[in-house]
């Protein structure tokens, strides 16, 4: 591997390091070095959102986003926040509402639905639609992901 440079981060709570290419983006490393394979690549220009993850907190598209970036920070996916039970109402609202058809989006879906849950706040349609139109879905037509979100945000379950 030419010129890698050794990268530590954490990814769903385990302290990893490894040497990395500097052009690696995150998403490639996550699924190629890490097998973290829930966070898919679609368009790779940051447009669909199916790259969706949580570094230091904040979502990012991990497609955009270099690996060796991430160095000495934390990183959260969609199987880390599942394990952890963060994601339980969401899942529990999209699954009640047929919120996912083919799923290629559900990752990124959630990871950004749980973005706006974390906000702590009640929301109108228009706020969760506005939040969640950076992750494209080709399948439901958005209107059962929205209402399971407004259900899980909103307090309804």
């Amino acid at each position: 591997m030419e010129h890698a440079v050794e990268t530590t981060l954490t990814v769903n709570g385990t302290r990893v390091t490894r040497r990395i290419a500097p052009r690696v983006h995150l998403v490639d490393f996550l699924r190629e070095e890490l097998g973290l394979t829930g966070s898919h690549i679609g368009c790779e220009h940051g447009v669909c959102g199916a790259c969706t993850v949580r570094v230091n907190g904040e979502i990012v598209r991990g497609c955009l986003m270099l690996a060796v970036q991430a160095d000495g920070g934390t990183v959260e996916t969609i199987e880390g926040l599942s394990d952890s039970k963060e994601l339980a109402p969401l899942q529990k609202a999209f699954h009640l509402h047929n919120a996912l058809q083919c799923g290629f989006c559900t990752p990124g879906m959630l990871m950004a639905a749980q973005d706006l849950i974390q906000s702590g706040r009640k929301q109108s349609r228009d706020e969760i639609r506005a939040h969640i139109s950076g992750n494209y879905c080709r399948c439901t037509g958005y209107q059962a992901i929205v209402d399971a979100i407004e259900e899980v945000l909103n307090g309804q379950s």
